[in-house]
């Protein structure tokens, strides 16, 4: 991907011809790169005088961000709290924020939807990369009649400044949930995900209930030499994204990335990626800092000719990341719970293979605070 070509996807064409839109306040624009073009959604311009909608692609976004120089932020004030912001609002007083957009991510071969939803908060729910928002959709909760839902915790997956590096938005990666019959194999509407869907549902303009935030297990070490293997499933990729945009995308003064970064995204297949553009282009750019590797688990085998799973790649590379954790390197997981009974089955294979007891290796790595882990 060259410069060039990512030059020109800065140009955004009007179009007239769309009789839904015009003489509206709508604005609509078609944005191509290379030879895709993306299908954009309806966004709430925040930061015109009267509210109007706009159309932008987030996915085309990305790859426009992602190109250096890096892109300056502000407030440059979030660098200086020395803790991180805990539970700004609670479950009974949230804050209400607005949907800027709403996109879909993943392509149409993906079992399932993953959207990636902003949401503007005004700069008044500040958060740090790592940490997670609560939400609470609208409606009673039908096991407390008149009572609110319970709050749904969402990672956030993007940094402190936000998709539009203003601190006045927060962005989530949210898998729809939708419960299949195991005897007929249809959908069974009156068991999807609340939370979910109200998000995905969700127009830009509409208001969105938000605690917190909350978390303080996932924080970046702000050691600009540090290592950082970062294993994900899904949407477990949402604090990752944020930390790689401190890293690679953003130009913060105080911060200035000079160690390792390393992912593992483990998905369904090629259509399941997400954030991949994002990604490949740090790789291109920051290939001595950056690494990344995909487990596709519908599209690839693993040594032994089952499906490729995440635990399977840390396998391949198990010398290695071993070494780095010696050397003090951070190791995350974030995803499904039910990642975690796979990869530590396989790193307690691996120590012992190495004639270590992996017993005493993760005591040492959660007494040097090396280990992190987010699951759900």
């Amino acid at each position: 991907m060259s410069h060039s070509a990512i030059a020109k996807v800065s140009v955004a064409v009007p179009v007239t011809n769309d009789s839904s839109v015009k003489g509206s306040a709508f604005k609509t624009y078609s944005v191509s790169f290379g030879s895709k073009t993306w299908a954009p959604a309806y966004t709430l311009d925040l930061k015109a005088k009267n509210l109007r909608l706009r159309k932008q692609s987030v996915l085309c976004m990305s790859v426009q961000q992602a190109t250096t120089p890096k892109i300056p932020v502000s407030p440059l004030e979030f660098e200086d709290a020395k803790e991180p912001p805990l539970h700004l609002y609670k479950n009974k007083e949230p804050y209400t924020g607005t949907i800027v957009s709403v996109e879909r991510l993943v392509g149409p071969k993906a079992p399932g939807e993953t959207c990636h939803i902003v949401i503007d908060h005004g700069g008044n729910v500040p958060y740090w990369e790592g940490q997670s928002y609560g939400i609470i959709p609208p409606g009673e909760n039908p096991k407390k009649p008149g009572s609110p839902h319970n709050v749904r915790l969402y990672s956030i997956a993007s940094t402190r400044y936000g998709d539009y590096f203003d601190g006045k938005t927060a962005t989530l990666c949210v898998r729809r949930a939708v419960y299949y019959d195991p005897e007929t194999g249809k959908e069974d509407p009156a068991k999807k995900g609340v939370c979910s869907n109200f998000l995905c549902d969700s127009k830009p303009g509409d208001k969105v209930q938000i605690t917190g935030p909350s978390g303080k297990v996932m924080l970046l070490p702000e050691d600009p030499n540090a290592t950082h293997i970062m294993i994900a499933t899904g949407t477990g990729v949402a604090p990752f994204r944020g930390y790689l945009r401190r890293m690679f995308m953003e130009d913060v003064p105080t911060f200035k990335f000079k160690g390792l970064s390393w992912l593992f995204l483990g998905v369904a297949n090629t259509d399941s990626l997400l954030y991949d553009d994002e990604f490949t282009k740090y790789l291109k750019d920051y290939p001595e800092n950056f690494r990344y590797d995909t487990a596709l688990s519908r599209e690839q085998q693993n040594k032994k000719g089952g499906k490729m799973y995440v635990q399977d790649k840390i396998e391949e590379y198990s010398d290695e990341i071993f070494k780095m954790l010696d050397n003090g390197a951070h190791i995350y997981f974030c995803g499904l719970k039910g990642m975690m009974p796979g990869i530590q089955d396989t790193l307690k294979r691996v120590a012992e293979e190495r004639g270590e007891s992996w017993d005493e290796k993760l005591s040492q790595l959660k007494k040097n605070k090396q280990w992190h882990v987010e699951v759900y």
